[in-house]
């Protein structure tokens, strides 16, 4: 317990760690089992000219965690293996996207890319012999969030955008009324109160002991309302804590990057800057899963 790095936003308490230790023996598990996948790949010949991409589920199940736009919700583990045709050994600073990963198969195989697809094929950058910044086009990426479980009266979620460059993560919090984390006073199908959060144990500790000095303001990280907009210096606050969007100091810093993510919501035709919420009136289907199970177990 002691070799565990718990994140600022978390207390640090042995219940939470014991918690990240059981999330990391869940990665080991994989980790395990991606190798038994590679040894068959090998056995038949195939590893060698095989493009392997290993990725992962958005964000790991804590509070200000999974289905938020900090760096704990977003970003996520990546590793690409191609050994006949991409060399190891190098460290690259570029951002890439899940988004790029569709088009990047698609080149691989031969086939054209459809001009609708937002991302950007991965290829020039896994054949490339540079390590550090391979494409200076590569030094953004845009996150989004409409609505993650059904945790709020009526299914509605909490839209949220950001831009994440290398010194700054900027997030526009478009419902800043609601609950981010889902509504306390609502009982969520399969997750209770504050349903955007997974069950678990460092959820049910911080909800205990919520009134704690060292546990409050932690707890108001996770679980509270949040402002319409946040800026983080994640150089010097990489676990992002430290709102600086009310600060005078860094408005141009929050105007810079305001109008950039602004710009590319325009270039991608994304409703939400032009105050349109289509998505609120989808229809969700998960939580008629949770109510069918619920009558099979009764």
């Amino acid at each position: 317990l002691s070799d565990v790095y718990v994140p600022a936003c978390l207390p640090d308490s042995e219940k939470v760690r014991t918690d990240i230790c059981d999330y990391y023996w869940e990665i080991q598990r994989f980790d395990r089992e991606v190798g038994q996948i590679l040894r068959v790949l090998e056995e038949r010949g195939e590893l060698e000219k095989t493009l392997v991409v290993i990725t992962s589920d958005n964000g790991m199940p804590f509070p200000r965690a999974k289905a938020t736009l900090y760096d704990l919700g977003v970003r996520m583990p990546l590793a690409i293996r191609w050994p006949a045709k991409v060399k190891g050994g190098r460290v690259v600073d570029d951002f890439v996207s899940l988004s790029d990963i569709a088009p990047t198969f698609l080149e691989a195989a031969g086939v054209e890319v459809p001009e609708e697809m937002t991302g950007r094929s991965l290829i020039a950058l896994l054949l490339s012999g540079k390590s550090g910044t391979v494409e200076a086009s590569r030094d953004r990426v845009f996150t989004a969030i409409e609505r993650h479980a059904w945790c709020r009266p009526d299914g509605i979620g909490y839209p949220s955008r950001a831009i994440r460059t290398h010194r700054w993560l900027y997030i526009r919090n478009y419902e800043s009324d609601r609950w981010p984390a889902g509504d306390p006073d609502f009982d969520s199908p399969h997750q209770g109160s504050y349903g955007d959060i997974d069950n678990g144990p460092t959820k049910t500790y911080m909800m205990q002991h919520k009134d704690d000095p060292n546990v409050a303001p932690l707890f108001q990280l996770g679980f509270g309302k949040r402002p319409a907009e946040e800026l983080y210096d994640v150089i010097n606050d990489p676990d992002q804590i430290r709102n600086l969007a009310g600060d005078s100091t860094f408005a141009e810093v929050k105007k810079k990057l305001r109008d950039q993510l602004e710009q590319y919501q325009r270039d991608t035709k994304d409703p939400r800057v032009e105050g349109k919420s289509p998505w609120e009136r989808y229809p969700y289907y998960y939580k008629d899963y949770w109510k069918r199970a619920a009558r099979s177990a009764d």
